[in-house]
């Protein structure tokens, strides 16, 4: 049992849901990155999806696509990332730290190779945006291999079968793309949120997160109340964005932020 199915199982138990932050790994530089890794989990984060930057990210919008390039022109590789947990795992044995990216930086590693350096740093899941479940039978039996949960999207218009594909596939929890769009795109709509989310649940066996269109604490409230997790990216990246010359003050606001959401969130749930 991974740091994962355990973060959840205590969750479970406490009647509580997981918060997940998403954070671009070397945005604007590693030092800061690894700062506010723990200020995430002083903070309320259950799991911590971690951004590999990558130079075309389809799948987000203006605000992580910045951040990713900021991320690249500092320097910052697949194997900065994985030595980034490796400090951040000295520190923090149990909060779980989920992957999250591109296809090309992990084949250009190679499967076997980047399941064991992963591993080995203290990774427990890999998200890979671009990797159609069709596809991803290799990389999936190395991240196993290695007892990395591979987690994959949903999507609005994901279909029954192709429900029940994915969440025989998927280990850790499911992500449940809210919005027909990119990160950061649009306004949550809880009601159909909170349809969709049923219908997952009765065809899947893993937990269930919902990101894209989260921004505060009313939002992530309101997909506390179906979902098993709430991920948010853009709000707090977007903070980064614009405090990164302040470190002090960028601590106190995205500590600010995700506290509030894990106030609202417990106070749904409770």
């Amino acid at each position: 049992m991974n740091r994962i199915q355990t973060r959840f199982d205590a969750l479970r138990t406490a009647g509580r849901r997981a918060l997940i932050p998403y954070i671009t790994a070397g945005d604007p530089d590693i030092g800061t990155t690894e700062t506010l890794l723990h200020t995430l989990v002083a903070s309320g984060a259950d799991i911590i999806e971690l951004g590999v930057p990558f130079s075309d990210p389809m799948a987000d919008g203006p605000v992580i696509q910045r951040a990713c390039e900021r991320a690249l022109a500092a320097g910052t590789r697949l194997r900065d990332v994985l030595a980034l947990v490796r400090r951040f795992r000295e520190r923090d044995a149990d909060t779980p730290v989920v992957l999250m990216g591109y296809l090309n930086p992990v084949e250009a590693m190679g499967y076997a190779a980047f399941a064991e350096a992963a591993a080995q740093a203290g990774v427990d899941g890999v998200l890979t945006v671009d990797l159609p479940p069709e596809e991803a039978h290799e990389l999936t039996q190395a991240l196993l291999a290695s007892d990395l949960d591979p987690i994959f999207l949903l999507a609005p218009t994901s279909t029954e079968a192709r429900i029940r594909r994915i969440g025989a596939l998927a280990r850790g929890y499911l992500y449940y793309v809210s919005l027909k769009g990119v990160t950061g795109s649009a306004r949550l709509n809880t009601g159909e949120v909170a349809e969709k989310v049923a219908r997952i649940k009765a065809l899947v066996d893993v937990p269930v997160g919902v990101g894209f269109g989260i921004r505060d604490a009313d939002s992530a409230a309101a997909v506390a109340r179906v979902a098993d997790a709430v991920v948010v990216g853009s709000a707090l990246v977007s903070r980064i964005e614009a405090l990164a010359g302040d470190p002090q003050q960028l601590n106190a606001e995205i500590g600010a932020l995700l506290g509030a959401m894990r106030t609202a969130m417990d106070a749904v749930t409770a």
